[in-house]
């Protein structure tokens, strides 16, 4: 559980790949999970989250949307005309279109939505502010990277789309973009906001999109949108403090891994809308999540590792096959049901019960991180070691004269003519005991 180290789009497969051999790392393809981060911060980034970037190849393109659509059965049916009623009724309370949005099926159609979606946030629908020209806008500083993630989000479009409308829609997310942030400095953009904003522009029309979007970037958004990722890394705590609580077993397996959360901060940060593949699917959980506490998609999120714990089992308990295999979403997971355990979940485990919890697995991960800073340093010693190896034991001579005299070219000649003399000596000495005497005599 990589935490306390910062997340700026996240925390998770990090210092630990810089330690080990490039060619030990297993790489997959992630969903964009390096994609989402402030762009105004970019500097102040994590380098953690960078070197998890640059260690995992990836496609820096959101899967390809598909919005195939089924004919409605008798229960959707059924609910369609309850809420088609209920728009004829200026007394509708809010309550009632929550329950709506939030029941199984949701708001069923697009045409719906775009009537009972203002309605959750409180969108007065009359409301027309005065909408300023790209070109008006192109001065903010922003504006360059903006229009690059607009232009990377050609495959969340309806295929068929005729390309001067495919433009005009890009040109109007653009400017949605930048007028909440224009009219709100004090909230940063952050790549993966774009994918939230098409949605509703798609669903809704230019006008009400932006409406809808600055509600959400004061409100669920708003945590998103400062100047770092910290109220975001200790939020994303919550997804295993809900394991913990549900399945410890898998807890501690994730745990063991050290695959992290970084899988998860795309769904977070785009109420899913870059993973999933299925439109249907989206604007399901957009009407769920629009009617929900702010922090829902992290119980849903925890609801769906919950959901396939046989499939992380079943995987080796290694960071790199966890992370590839939790990052991407299966097209056939049973949403309704994920979100009715999403509800169960909040209510058993509202956010304020689990402070303790987050605090302790940020200590267990505290005591990974020295543990594994201990293993680092002694493995740097050895490799230190290894390449400055200490000279050999001093010499006899060497112990006997300083060093400094031998490193002398001259002292080196002195020193062996020394020796030698001393050789013969006691050469003449062994085989002539009287040899001195004579000479003395």
């Amino acid at each position: 559980m990589e935490v306390e180290q910062n997340i700026k789009d996240y925390n998770e497969i990090e210092n630990d790949m810089n330690k080990t051999k490039s060619d030990e790392i297993k790489t997959c393809n992630v969903s964009n999970g390096g994609q989402v981060i402030h762009s105004t911060d970019k500097e102040n980034a994590n380098p953690n989250m960078e070197n998890a970037r640059n260690s995992i190849r990836r496609h820096d393109e959101p899967s390809e949307l598909s919005f195939e659509t089924a004919p409605e059965n008798q229960e959707e049916k059924a609910k369609r005309k309850l809420i088609e009623n209920a728009l004829k009724d200026p007394t509708t309370p809010l309550e009632k279109w929550r329950e709506f949005a939030k029941s199984e099926y949701g708001l069923i159609n697009d045409d719906l939505r775009r009537s009972v979606w203002p309605l959750l946030l409180g969108v007065d629908r009359e409301q027309c502010d005065p909408v300023p020209t790209l070109e008006e806008l192109s001065n903010h500083p922003e504006y360059n990277q903006v229009v690059l993630d607009v232009n990377r989000s050609l495959k969340r479009f309806p295929p068929g789309i005729p390309i001067q409308q495919r433009l005009a829609l890009q040109d109007q997310l653009t400017v949605i973009i930048l007028r909440v942030i224009t009219k709100y400095p004090h909230l940063s953009y952050y790549q993966g906001y774009h994918d939230i904003a098409v949605t509703f522009l798609l669903v809704a029309g230019e006008e009400i999109a932006f409406h809808i979007m600055e509600i959400l970037s004061t409100d669920h958004l708003v945590e998103c949108m400062q100047k770092t990722f910290e109220i975001v890394q200790k939020r994303l705590l919550i997804i295993y403090a809900l394991i913990w609580r549900e399945n410890q077993k898998l807890f501690e397996y994730l745990e063991r891994s050290q695959c992290g959360l970084l899988f998860a901060l795309p769904w977070y940060l785009t109420w899913f809308g870059h993973s999933l593949n299925q439109y249907r699917s989206v604007v399901r959980l957009y009407d769920y999540f629009l009617a929900s506490e702010p922090l829902m998609p992290l119980y849903v999120t925890a609801s769906i590792v919950l959901y396939r714990d046989e499939d992380v089992f079943r995987e080796d308990c290694d960071r790199a096959n966890l992370h590839c295999l939790l990052s991407q979403l299966p097209d056939d997971l049973p949403f309704e049901y994920l979100l009715i355990k999403s509800e169960k979940l909040y209510e058993k485990y509202p956010p304020h019960d689990l402070h303790r919890d987050i605090e302790k697995i940020i200590e267990r991960e505290q005591k990974i991180r020295e543990e594994e800073d201990k293993i680092f340093e002694t493995r740097r010693q050895m490799i230190q070691r290894r390449r400055n190896p200490q000279p050999p034991a001093p010499s006899f001579i060497y112990r006997l004269f300083p060093q400094a005299i031998l490193f002398n070219r001259k002292s080196i000649i002195v020193t062996t003519a020394f020796s030698i003399v001393i050789g013969i000596f006691a050469y003449y000495y062994k085989n002539n005991g009287t040899f001195h005497v004579d000479v003395i005599r």
